[in-house]
């Protein structure tokens, strides 16, 4: 062995190693339970950074573990084609989309994406990942398209799926629906403007009675949209006006005064107007109470009023922006004294997560699934325990959120994503206006026999897709893989795509096959810096995981994003962090080249005929009692209290202790042969306990040093058995 520890030179001869001998792949004579695991699959457009790290540490251990716990092993890798994130990614890169043909942009992104698959696989690869790369799937692969089609279609004919119009969130500047994902929150400084909304009553109020109802708004623009004002039922203040009518400023429309306990008392006045078609509240509240929904604002956020407006309200703010609606309604409102006050306010504003443009909600057509029957009975696998999640207090938010789910718009208004398997007739002579599902264009509508057919341009949104990942990736229905490794083991996310993706896994995944996506959910937390800060590009404190590699090496990163980091909490990482974890691995290479130079090449353990004093039986014991923690410790993914275990037991039980009396023990000349032979024999049993302990937190450095070690029992340390 060399002096010194150089991971520069052994992880990528190593990690060939593995693949030429398909190490990677699972054990098909092995009658024990399988294992599997599906890699969450990064997103195709860009190359990864070190919060993917998390991930594939915390999976590869997993795998590692269970494959030298002579399990059928499966960590199936994938990518995510990633939909609106991608094009938005590639037209910015692009400087925009210079076609407007579908296809050559279609293509023109599935090529970039192809170039970005193979630098990410290249970097989870140097991180050591154990994946059985040639299962890779891919989000666009043809059978996962045709496997989300089939799903859709299950859906639509069980009366999951419908087109309707709802509230959405609407991004102005991609011109396209967003997830609630894709919606970030920035405070915002604004006003809060007080507004008189007059009572209509034909006898009148009685003299020193309430002649108005203020109404407290930040959003003025909307307010020709009102459809009601909402107060709380036990708000006492308003008890006598509901029930009655107001009249719309400006407008002159007659709208109800409403109770609904979703109305904050604390909240300005306590009386808020109610804008169905802007608001997501106001439109569940509209829904309560079949109030009328006018939209208007439009998809370029310009006023647009028509039907039963006044004439001049239209002239005057039809094609308005909304900023430059808001100045001039407020200066109407003020000269004919329906403004009471304004105050200074600070409050939130939703932003699309990438472009930072206000969003818009809107109500908008729409191809939505109905979830609450999927919910249900995801609600219900939980809580009877079929699926568990670590750190258990995930449970509780996960049905929290379950309870309260709404329906969810999965369609898309951009090109880069899986069409959306609709067809529409617009044969007008006989105005047939039928909705075909199909994959490929009908020749004839089932209904009038026409042919002018038009495909849906919308695509899905890539959470539909994603979705099904844990048996779409396993070729369900019919594929060896899915009736092996279905349902699969384990799946490892990040907590805050628990109800973006974990809930929609476990709702599709259960209502496809029929069996849970999972047993086990682990919920890993963000990554944060030393001082606790967010990783981000503008912050200018990312650490790139391909640099960190070729440094310090992939055993002391991995060692760096588990070690002192609880399951679910935020992920410390830092440089510093980073090198105290190299210097370990530097402490298993010295302390196993000193063994090693102890022992011959010829060395059998088995012939040693030991005579143990009270030390080496100590240290033995130690061994038993480290890996029956770490055992345990895995088995209850309490990964970094394993990674402590075993770093402590090497450095100053192994290393501090057993190693130092060893030593004394073989170059003390006045010892018999017998004690220097059984020093050298606990050195080897010690070793090679640990190696195979080490071996799913540092599997590089490991598995070199195993191929050195004299009398190694397999070919390889990754398929050692663990017991």
């Amino acid at each position: 062995m060399e002096k010194r520890y150089k991971p520069q030179k052994i992880e990528k001869k190593i990690y060939s190693f593995w693949e030429k001998n398909s190490f990677f792949k699972p054990n098909s004579t092995s009658k024990k339970k399988p294992w599997s695991c599906i890699m969450p699959p990064p997103n195709a457009n860009a190359p990864l950074h070190v919060g993917h790290a998390v991930f594939v540490t915390v999976e590869d251990i997993l795998a590692r573990f269970y494959r030298m716990q002579q399990r059928p092993t499966l960590w199936l890798p994938g990518f995510d084609h990633a939909g609106f994130e991608t094009q938005y990614v590639y037209e910015k890169k692009k400087g925009g989309v210079f076609s407007k043909n579908r296809e050559e942009v279609y293509k023109n992104i599935w090529d970039y994406t192809q170039k970005n698959k193979k630098v990410a696989r290249e970097q989870v690869k140097s991180l050591g990942a154990s994946a059985d790369w040639s299962r890779e799937k891919f989000t666009l692969d043809p059978d996962v398209i045709e496997n989300v089609y089939d799903t859709f279609k299950k859906l639509y004919k069980d009366g999951l799926i419908y087109r309707g119009e709802r509230i959405i969130n609407w991004c102005p500047k991609d011109k396209t629906s967003l997830s609630d994902l894709e919606v970030n929150y920035q405070n915002q400084k604004g006003k809060l403007w007080h507004i008189k909304y007059f009572i209509f009553d034909k006898n009148e109020v009685k003299p020193g009675k309430l002649k108005y109802i203020t109404v407290a708004t930040v959003r003025p623009e909307t307010m020709f949209g009102d459809t009601a004002i909402a107060v709380n039922p036990n708000d006492k203040r308003y008890k006598k006006v509901v029930g009655k009518t107001a009249i719309l400023p400006l407008v002159g429309r007659k709208i109800p005064i409403i109770a609904d306990t979703k109305v904050d008392m604390e909240f300005g006045t306590g009386a808020v107007k109610v804008t169905p078609a802007h608001d997501p509240l106001d439109f569940e509240i509209a829904e309560r109470h079949k109030l009328q929904k006018i939209n208007v604002i439009s998809e370029k956020t310009t006023i647009f009023l028509s039907g039963d407006f006044p004439e001049k309200i239209k002239e005057s703010f039809n094609g308005l922006k909304t900023y430059e609606a808001r100045e001039k309604i407020i200066e109407k409102l003020k000269s004919q004294e329906f403004i009471e006050k304004e105050e200074e306010y600070k409050h939130k504003i939703s932003v699309c997560y990438k472009c930072k443009t206000p969003v818009e909600p809107l109500i908008s057509k729409q191809w939505f699934v109905r979830v609450e029957p999927l919910a249900k009975k995801s609600i219900k696998l939980v809580k009877d325990g079929k699926i568990n999640f670590y750190p258990e207090y995930y449970k509780k938010i996960f049905l929290h959120w379950m309870v309260n789910i709404h329906d969810w718009n999965i369609s898309r208004q951009i090109v880069w994503g899986i069409r959306i398997p609709i067809w529409y007739c617009k044969n007008k002579v006989k105005n047939c206006n039928e909705i075909i599902v199909s994959n490929k264009k009908p020749q004839k509508c089932p209904r009038c026999n026409g042919d002018n057919l038009i495909p849906e341009n919308d695509v899905f949104d890539t959470w539909f897709s994603s979705g099904q990942w844990p048996f779409v990736a396993l070729g369900y229905p019919k594929s060896k893989d899915f009736k092996t490794f279905y349902p699969t083991s384990v799946m490892e996310t990040g907590w805050d795509i628990l109800f973006f993706w974990v809930a929609r896994m476990i709702m599709l995944g259960t209502y496809v096959t029929g069996k849970i996506p999972f047993c086990d959910v682990i919920l890993h937390g963000l990554v944060r810096d030393k001082d606790r800060q967010k990783m981000s590009k503008s912050k200018g404190n990312t650490i790139d995981p391909l640099a960190v590699v070729s440094e310090h090496g992939a055993d002391a990163l991995r060692m760096a994003v588990i070690f002192g980091n609880t399951t679910g909490k935020d992920t410390i990482i830092s440089e510093e962090k980073v090198i105290g974890q190299r210097n370990f691995t530097n402490k298993i290479w010295n302390a196993s080249r000193f063994v090693l130079t102890q022992l011959n090449k010829d060395f059998k353990p088995q012939k040693v005929k030991p005579k143990y004093t009270k030390k080496d039986k100590w240290i033995l014991e130690e061994v038993k009692k480290t890996k029956k923690k770490v055992t345990k410790y895995i088995e209850t993914y309490k990964i970094h209290q394993a990674a402590n275990e075993i770093y402590h037991f090497f450095w100053h039980k192994f290393c501090d202790k057993t190693i130092e009396d060893c030593k004394k023990r073989i170059v003390n000349t006045n010892n018999n042969d017998d004690d220097r032979n059984t020093a050298k024999l606990i050195l080897w049993k010690t070793l090679y306990e640990s190696l195979k302990i080490l071996h799913p937190f540092t599997p590089f450095i490991t598995e070199e040093i195993y191929q050195k070690l004299p009398s190694k029992p397999k070919k390889a340390l990754i398929i050692e058995n663990w017991q």
